[in-house]
């Protein structure tokens, strides 16, 4: 069976075909500036690299220059090959606990919730739309970054404001990142050989975010109503007190102004006052830049912290994960992280560190109890499996 998925934004799309359930990746590309001029694909076929420059006015013709390619590739012979897509979503509320076919009350409910995903859910429905023009035949199927995490208790996802601005405006933890966190809890299960498990998975990138899994079901998580909160992120500020926004408002900022500042203009970016790249920030460690050793440092501490939350909260764990590009290929942070942890028996293995760039490994020591591993995510591998065990 043939599975495409998509992870459609607002002026791209990636795109991994799969033949399932063998779980082998046929063709994948990335589709980048949409609408905006100066577009270009990369395509990735039996290990070369190719790249691609043609406008691309809106993400049907992304869609058709997909057929396209599978055709050209040899992937597919006719479009009805094709047996099903899956979307990723990033906001799908309280509505949602899993993966779900596409029907017009679920476009609905996404169309419903994208004030809490603005950059995100419109160009989702943008391309699950496009998709549906596109590929008629096919089952359409959204899988939702907040499913994994609606496990958590009331106590977890609640905050400490009036109980009915839940149910009136959908206040609470939400969470983001769960297509990953549940991939990579899943392999570290496949690992450990067992399933009733105590996990604490790291999906850390430019968007950052930490996880609390016991037995395979999310307990707790960092990001809450909206991705900007929990750890501090390439430019997003995490974890602040609420008050300040008020305070900023009074001293003449408007509600835009915050917004934008605490979502482009902070975090590393904020602290550094140049780089958002954890790659830029360790070169410029490298170089004695203070600001950016202050920036390492409040990263790390806050990490840290949710680790060490999530520890106590679970009363042990059976291993800590390092995931996304900054946790799959950041020597430098990683050690600053794993530096901090031998309060709890976690030793740092330097040599394994050094050899473990984004591939899979171990990055604790044979005597440590809690072993850190390396897991790259795959999110459209997570996606093609859900859309196959909903269709097939």
């Amino acid at each position: 069976m043939k599975i495409l998925s998509i992870n459609a934004g607002s002026s791209s799309m990636k795109f991994t075909a799969y033949e399932m359930p063998e779980e082998k990746a046929l063709i994948s590309g990335y589709i980048e500036r949409i609408g905006i001029g100066g577009s270009f694909y990369t395509l990735k076929f039996n290990g070369e690299k190719i790249e691609k420059k043609v406008e691309v006015v809106d993400h049907k013709q992304a869609f058709q220059i997909v057929v396209d390619e599978l055709i050209a590739y040899g992937v597919v012979s006719n479009l009805e090959e094709i047996v099903a897509l899956g979307h990723r979503v990033v906001q799908g509320g309280a509505y949602f606990d899993k993966s779900v076919e596409v029907d017009d009350s679920v476009l609905a409910k996404i169309d419903e919730l994208s004030p809490l995903a603005p950059l995100h859910n419109p160009a989702a429905l943008v391309g699950i739309k496009a998709a549906i023009e596109v590929f008629p035949q096919a089952k359409q199927v959204v899988v939702f970054d907040t499913a994994f995490h609606q496990t958590m208790d009331e106590s977890k996802y609640l905050y400490a404001l009036p109980y009915d601005w839940n149910e009136k405006y959908n206040v609470r933890r939400f969470g983001a990142h769960g297509t990953s966190h549940k991939y990579v809890s899943m392999r570290a299960n496949e690992i450990l050989g067992r399933t009733d498990t105590k996990l604490i998975t790291c999906h850390l990138g430019s968007g950052a975010s930490i996880s609390a899994v016991k037995d395979g079901k999310c307990v707790n998580t960092s990001m809450g109503l909206t991705p900007n909160a929990g750890l501090i992120m390439g430019t997003r500020c995490g974890d602040i007190d609420a008050t300040i926004l008020p305070y900023m408002i009074r001293k003449g900022m408007s509600v835009d102004e915050l917004d934008r500042v605490m979502n482009k203009e902070s975090g590393l970016l904020g602290i550094s006052g140049k780089y958002s790249d954890a790659r830029d920030i360790c070169d410029a460690c490298d170089n004695n830049d203070k600001r950016a050793i202050l920036a390492r440092d409040m990263f790390v501490d806050r990490v840290v912290d949710y680790i060490a939350k999530y520890y106590f909260e679970l009363k042990g764990a059976d291993a800590i994960i390092f995931t996304a590009g900054l946790g799959e290929k950041s020597r430098a942070f990683r050690k600053e992280i794993m530096k901090r942890l031998d309060v709890i028996g976690i030793y740092f293995d330097e040599e394994a560190n050094e050899k473990t760039f984004g591939i899979e490994g171990v990055i604790s020591t044979p005597d440590s109890k809690i072993p850190c591993y390396v897991i790259p995510t795959d999110e459209e591998l997570m996606i093609a499996l859900d859309t196959y065990n909903l269709v097939k």
